[in-house]
């Protein structure tokens, strides 16, 4: 029995791993949707000088496929790509993929309890369920400042990277210092005439400890898989240690945040000589409520002489460069953003419309939510991967991705199976578990600052736990927290 029919909408490391995981339960009749022309989500898109994951690679990659050749600790976008799409392509994933298919709305109809998922070009796919994997980071952002599409020369985001522009030379503007910030700023800086960095808050920057893979490595990880597997183990246990002091537990919290505050303090130090640059690069917010980077290149690309770091608030474009907020004009060529994405905006670019006529976007009005991460009430058999409070501060989203997948896919192969034609979350369950969230999320160092998780005053993003307890949580269904009918 093949089972039900599942649409899955995104093809990035989320929506193929889904599909892996329902193929799993036996589940075949599986149509994947990409907005784009291939597969990959963020690491098809963001081809910028130096874009490369901060989660080291044995770590940052599918448990059922394991990669023993990666060339370093922390691999670069081409790598990833590639190695996503050859775990995909043995997996027998790549077969299921429809690209060029950007999806517009998708509507339940109660009579028939269906879903019917439109894409842009009108084509309409009838589903039994739906799966979300659209990301929270793959939706550019760019500020709406006066004047921003007078701007003379080249402009463009640095997920939309431009390669045809030529930078020899060049005047160059770059608005934001987020985490592709610190990785294309010192890929280009050299190849530059001048740049103007415009820093609204200065990130955290620890070192970054990165390390070639040789083929000594590389046999050893192919001929004694275990010692691949423990290096994988050792560095999620590292990364738990982290995700566990950002979530604020009171043993471990203030030591490791102190000491990674103290190893930022000695890099910037050591690295930028200048005490007044070093003074513009010094955050004004505890260590953990932003992300915290991981750069060996980008104070030294700050300390260039032809690079100055303004940190006045930028207030409008003009065809010929930027002017901040006391009215001084910089000067440009070319202007690239790095102002990041609309994380809290969860499936900003799809209508949903669940029983009765709900608009999930006017449900989550206040802050969307969904119980662990993936169900909402009113919505039957509509399932996020990645979706609201499960980003993490430190360790690998697959992982939690992974356990959404297994999740998911236990509740699939019941429909399947004629348990229940629809299952979907009891509206009280998710509230408790909101609330949940919100007062453990109230602890956790992300609550003392303004930041990018946060959707006016709710952090929606984060999951204030350990991804150990969260696979924990996932590994089987609580069919008590669902209605199944």
């Amino acid at each position: 029995m093949s089972g039900p029919r599942v649409v899955v909408i995104g093809a990035g490391f989320g929506g193929l791993g889904a599909a892996r995981a329902l193929r799993q339960q036996g589940i075949e009749d599986i149509t994947i949707l990409e907005r784009a022309g291939a597969v990959g989500g963020v690491w098809r898109d963001n081809t910028y000088p130096g874009a490369a994951c901060d989660v080291p690679s044995p770590l940052y990659s599918w448990s059922w496929s394991l990669n023993p050749g990666w060339t370093h600790r922390y691999s670069g976008q081409a790598e990833i790509l590639a190695y996503l799409e050859r775990a995909a392509g043995d997996a027998g994933l790549l077969d299921l993929v429809h690209t060029g298919q950007a999806v517009a709305e998708a509507a339940y109809d109660d009579a028939t309890a269906t879903w019917s998922v439109r894409t842009t070009d009108g084509t309409t796919h009838e589903a039994d369920v739906v799966v979300s994997a659209v990301g929270q980071l793959s939706d550019p952002v760019v500020p709406g400042l006066p004047g921003r599409d007078t701007f003379a020369g080249p402009a463009f985001h640095s997920a939309q990277w431009r390669h045809d522009v030529p930078l020899e030379g060049a005047r160059v503007a770059v608005v934001g210092t987020g985490a592709s910030a610190i990785q294309f700023v010192p890929a280009i800086v050299d190849r530059v005439g001048s740049m103007t960095v415009f820093q609204r808050s200065a990130p955290y920057v620890v070192p970054k400890p990165d390390t070639e893979y040789r083929p000594f490595h590389h046999r050893t990880f192919d001929r004694w898989p275990a010692v691949m597997r423990g290096e994988r183990g050792a560095t999620f246990h590292l990364t738990e240690l982290l995700n566990r002091a950002l979530g604020g537990d009171s043993v471990l919290s203030t030591p490791l945040l102190a000491t990674m505050r103290q190893a930022w303090r000695l890099h910037l130090r050591r690295q930028v000589a200048d005490p007044a640059l070093r003074r513009r690069l010094e955050p004004d917010y505890p260590i953990g409520c932003k992300r915290i980077l991981f750069s060996n290149d980008w104070y030294p690309a700050l300390a260039r002489d032809h690079v100055e770091v303004v940190t006045e608030p930028v207030a409008s474009v003009e065809p010929t460069g930027v002017v901040t907020a006391s009215g001084a004009r910089h000067d440009a060529d070319v202007l690239i953003w790095g102002t990041g994405f609309a994380a809290t905006d969860f499936l900003r670019t799809i209508r949903v419309t669940g029983r009765e006529g709900a608009d999930l976007h006017d449900v989550w009005r206040d802050g969307a939510s969904a119980y662990l991460g993936i169900g909402v009430p009113g919505f039957p058999n509509l399932f996020c991967v990645y979706g609201p409070n499960t980003n993490l501060g430190g360790s690998s989203i697959i992982g939690m991705m992974e356990a959404q997948a297994g999740w998911i896919a236990q509740v699939v192969r019941r429909v399947a199976d004629g348990g229940a034609r629809t299952v979907e979350v009891r509206p009280e369950v998710a509230r408790a578990y909101d609330r949940e969230m919100q007062d453990r999320l109230g602890d956790s160092v992300w609550s003392a600052c303004d930041n990018w998780y946060r959707d006016g005053g709710k952090i929606t993003t984060n999951w204030p736990g350990l991804v150990g307890e969260y696979r924990d949580r996932l590994a089987h269904v609580d069919w008590s927290a669902l209605v199944a009918s």
